[in-house]
């Protein structure tokens, strides 16, 4: 009999000790049970998700103003996704000439300008209208015209006397007439040959960007001066050839600038300032030397930020 109490006790003892013990165990809490329900590859992404949407611009969309060469020959359709993902802003493209490009930001209608005229930018950055002003790249002019070369400007060195050529012979000769820098590059070149004002029927405007300003000249079978990269881009669609290149006036050198915040408060400061960042990048200026190497077999584009 004493030996079934002793054994009562002991196994009551031992109950109450296991009750002891599950008590004193803390419940888990609700912070508790989240953090452990959730894989750590489901909170990685999560983490990684909040620092992304973190990162987004304020104000994502970013008004470039531009040359048409740098649409027409393939450069921006290129270069701009890249700075996109790299970045979350986005590019709204106007592509018209560099006159053009250059009295939107001197509005404040633009927030970034890429441009090829330097005689032309100058006062916008003297006047404070744009900021952050920086070289970018070269490529040259050249003028083309139809193989039977009737002003036989093919033999001649100096671009200048390839255009006195053309108006002695009153060979057709398409100007872009829109105060692009093309134009404004190409008028520079009459002035310099004797000819402040070229006039007549050989003479005419197209008043378009430079990729239609090729196509009216090869269906005329005119002489017209155009960028490089975007004759070389739109080759295959003509039967127009180089017939001078090299002078030292037909240099073409491209610039990136903001517009004056300060001036004109509205703009995308913080974009336009990322999008020239961008540009000057060495990455960017590497991406630039390559293009067009792999199709034409020579850049389209020369770097020229790291000089």
């Amino acid at each position: 009999m004493k030996k079934k109490k002793l054994l009562w006790i002991l196994s009551t003892l031992l109950v109450l000790a296991l009750a002891a013990s599950c008590a004193a165990a803390p419940a888990p809490s609700a912070a508790t049970t989240v953090a452990t329900s959730v894989p750590a590859t489901d909170a990685t992404t999560t983490a990684a998700a909040e620092t992304t949407a973190l990162a987004q611009p304020a104000v994502k969309e970013i008004i470039l103003a531009t040359t048409t060469s740098t649409q027409d020959s393939g450069l921006l359709d290129y270069l701009i996704p890249k700075f996109e993902q790299q970045t979350g802003y986005v590019i709204k493209t106007i592509a018209v000439g560099t006159g053009q490009a250059l009295e939107l930001g001197a509005k404040g209608e633009a927030d970034a300008l890429l441009t090829h005229a330097p005689s032309s930018e100058k006062p916008l950055v003297d006047a404070g209208q744009v900021v952050n002003y920086q070289l970018v790249m070269h490529n040259d002019f050249i003028v083309v015209g139809p193989p039977a070369d009737p002003a036989k400007i093919m033999d001649l060195t100096a671009v200048t006397d390839a255009f006195k050529a053309i108006a002695a012979q009153e060979a057709t000769f398409i100007s872009r007439g829109d105060k692009s820098g093309t134009h404004t590059k190409e008028l520079s070149v009459w002035k310099a040959a004797g000819l402040e004002s070229p006039s007549g029927t050989w003479y005419q405007e197209s008043g378009q960007g430079m990729g239609s300003t090729l196509t009216i000249a090869n269906e005329k079978e005119a002489y017209t001066l155009s960028d490089r990269a975007t004759y070389l881009a739109q080759k295959t669609n003509l039967e127009l050839e180089i017939l001078n290149q090299g002078s030292k006036e037909l240099l073409n050198i491209y610039h990136v600038m903001q517009v004056n915040p300060e001036t004109y408060p509205m703009v995308n400061a913080a974009g336009a300032e990322a999008f020239v960042a961008f540009m000057i990048d060495p990455a960017t200026q590497a991406l630039i030397g390559e293009f067009g190497v792999e199709e034409f077999g020579e850049p389209l584009f020369f770097p020229d930020a790291l000089n």
